[in-house]
């Protein structure tokens, strides 16, 4: 018990491996009540949350999607050290009841803790529909846990979950269970490794798991472990090492007999030729012609849900709300000094009204990509997508960062260092930026119902595919002439489809638009108000502003595009933060009256209006993005060559396509 007779709070680590609905229970628990960063020194996300149950208050980590705890890749030692060092009082693992073989492999490894763990079995839906049968109970008794059935994307079995873990950890002595054990082959030889290094490896961590990893070769341990114990022990643990270097198959052997005698207790397969949901549904979705044509109609979907759902809400906003409160503004401070209401109107009150607008727009996006997410269809955009991958020397796990890329560049350059071929990671770093992140979609999904009313889907499709279409001769350009890479295989998991879940959907939207806001609201507001500044100063217009010298500088090149300077300086604001370029035509077309759509309908053409598009679609990263991919490279050379590749790239492609439109349109 804490101070004050109130129950201590306890520390729960909700851990599974990839596609196992571990998302959807871990927003059913905690809600809003829950804080996203990265894991200390880490780049891979951490989620932690709060929540209040009648006895215990918890504290609920959700650790990132695993198949195992070897020391591979940087999810995997985050799962380990947290069980090691955070000590949490009672671990919660899900496994897909569809694929509970392959889902069990992690509880096999989780089991070798002294930390109390309640299973919970989630998809049995999924399973069903797949002819697939699973009795918890029967599980239960043959694993001698808590075993509690799921369907947690219509809530069902959550608060049972969460409850049987409160209440394991109330009651610790009661755990025993039936562990997995080494293949007799190398049972004694674990033995004896474990009795060797139990005095030497640190007191949080198990000796027999720690044993288990030194046989299986684990790079952390071996390389660590074996300085900390002294001669003539270290010798022997050497020698066992070398003579048994086939250990590690009769050690995943033992969790694989294990883990089939659980599923011949408690898993009832379909008969023999029954075809499945998901099969049926990917003879499409994988085919190399029709999963294309599917992977387009979903963007066209997202799109057009954006501009039919957004549209009408953005333009209530930009009349009602934004419009009336600058009309407001000028007339409450008509009597003060010209710049003041200017100021608050035109420039920090016009950034605010972007950014507001913005709102409806990311809401909808991100709900839609949620859809796509939840229901295990994004997966198999990137298996449509692999083929592609290697024609640019990279593979499905390129795709990867690059899909991280649609929201935000940044992750998606850091999600790269997964990629084990040098000029492989080159190659996706180079390309990411030619992914159009959430911000530059957010650009598109304002300005194109704007530029072309009576096409905006077509447009925006058209515009993305022909990013992707850039990406793709890029990417074989270097790979041909700059960086050549090997061709590697890439097996990917395809998780079963299942019905998305609402509420998880609704946070994960809600999530991403609280980051924008949080992320880029200031930033935005700060440099709407400098770019007002700079349009009045010295003065006495616009026209003759610092702002408009700056502009005309670049207009030679501007003119090959058909941009006016104002564009120019819309695109080059766009360096620090890609909303800042509608922030910067609310300041230069101005906003007031029929507002920024209005305006600057009316000042570009078509021919134009397409070519700023591109060049916005194409041009240089925000500075974060610059900073990560000078962090991801280790070099200011690969960075400047970034830099210069989009740089001409966006000017190649704004010429051709302004020289194309203006003899069309």
């Amino acid at each position: 018990m804490a101070d004050g007779g109130q129950p201590a709070t306890l520390l729960i680590g909700l851990a599974g491996q990839p596609n196992v609905g571990k998302s959807t229970v871990f927003s059913m628990l905690t809600g809003l009540n829950q804080e996203v960063g990265n894991w200390p020194g880490r780049t891979v996300e951490r989620r932690e949350g709060r929540v209040r149950t009648p006895t215990r208050d918890v504290r609920l980590v959700d650790l990132p999607g695993t198949y195992s705890l070897t020391s591979n890749s940087e999810e995997e030692r985050i799962a380990r050290e947290f069980l090691i060092e955070a000590r949490p009082d009672v671990v919660i693992v899900l496994v897909d009841a569809s694929a509970l073989e392959r889902s069990l492999y992690l509880l096999a490894e989780i089991l070798m803790f002294p930390v109390p763990v309640v299973l919970g079995v989630n998809m049995l839906d999924v399973a069903a529909g797949e002819g697939i049968e699973v009795d918890p109970p029967v599980l239960a008794t043959a694993l001698n846990i808590p075993v509690v059935p799921l369907v947690a994307a219509r809530n069902e079995g959550v608060s049972e979950l969460l409850a049987e873990a409160v209440e394991l950890a109330r009651h610790p002595s009661s755990y025993v269970p039936v562990r997995p054990d080494v293949a007799l082959p190398h049972r004694d030889v674990h033995r004896v490794m474990t009795d060797l290094v139990a005095p030497h490896v640190p007191a949080e961590m198990p000796a027999g798991w720690a044993a288990l990893k030194l046989l299986e070769g684990d790079q952390a341990l071996t390389g660590s472990l074996p300085g900390r114990i002294p001669e003539p022990d270290r010798g022997q643990v050497q020698a066992i090492l070398a003579e048994h270097e086939d250990a590690v198959l009769d050690i995943a052997g033992g969790r694989y007999d294990w883990i089939g005698r659980m599923v011949r207790a408690a898993v009832r397969r379909p008969r023999i030729g029954q075809i499945g949901i998901t099969d049926r549904i990917d003879r499409a979705a994988t085919h190399p012609v029709w999963g294309m044509g599917l992977l387009l109609l979903a963007l066209a979907l997202v799109f057009l849900l954006t501009f039919t759902l957004a549209g009408p809400v953005q333009e209530w906003l930009d009349v009602h709300v934004v419009a009336a409160a600058s009309d407001w503004l000028r007339t409450s401070l008509a009597d003060a000094p010209a710049w003041i209401p200017g100021l608050l109107a035109d420039g920090i009150l016009a950034g605010a009204g972007i950014v507001l607008t913005f709102v409806p727009i990311l809401a909808v996006f991100f709900l839609a990509l949620g859809i796509l997410e939840d229901t295990g269809y994004q997966t198999r955009m990137a298996y449509v997508m692999d083929r592609y991958m290697h024609r640019m020397g990279l593979h499905g796990k390129s795709f990867l960062p690059l899909m991280l890329g649609f929201g935000c560049n940044v992750p998606a350059v850091m999600g790269a260092r997964v990629i084990e071929s040098r000029p492989a990671r080159l190659i996706t770093i180079l390309i990411t930026p030619l992914v159009p992140c959430s911000a530059r979609l957010l650009v598109v999904a304002f300005l194109v119902p704007v530029f072309f009313p009576d096409h905006p889907t077509a447009v925006a499709l058209a515009l993305v595919t022909g990013n992707l279409l850039v990406l793709g001769i890029v990417g074989i350009a270097l790979d041909r002439w700059v960086l050549k890479s090997e061709r590697v295989a890439f097996i990917m998991e395809m998780p079963l489809y299942h019905m998305p879940n609402a509420r998880t959907i609704v946070l994960y939207a809600v999530r991403n638009v609280r980051s924008f806001l949080s992320r880029a609201a200031t930033l935005i507001v700060v440099v709407s108000a400098v770019v007002w500044a700079l349009g009045q100063f010295p003065g006495p217009d616009l026209d003759s502003s610092l702002l408009a010298g700056m502009g005309r500088a670049l207009a030679p090149v501007g003119d090959l595009m058909g941009l006016d300077w104002q564009l120019i300086v819309a695109t080059v604001t766009g360096l620090i933060a890609k909303e800042n370029v509608l922030a910067t035509l609310g300041i230069l077309y101005g906003s007031a009256g029929d507002g920024l759509a209005g305006a600057v309908s009316v000042a570009v053409s078509p021919a134009s209006a397409l070519a700023f598009l591109v060049v916005n679609m194409l041009f240089i990263p925000c500075v974060a993005t610059i900073a990560a991919i000078r962090q991801e490279t280790g070099s200011w050379l690969w960075t400047l060559a970034s830099i210069g590749l989009m740089l001409g790239v966006s000017l190649i492609g704004g010429v051709a396509v302004f020289q194309i439109a203006r003899g069309l349109l």
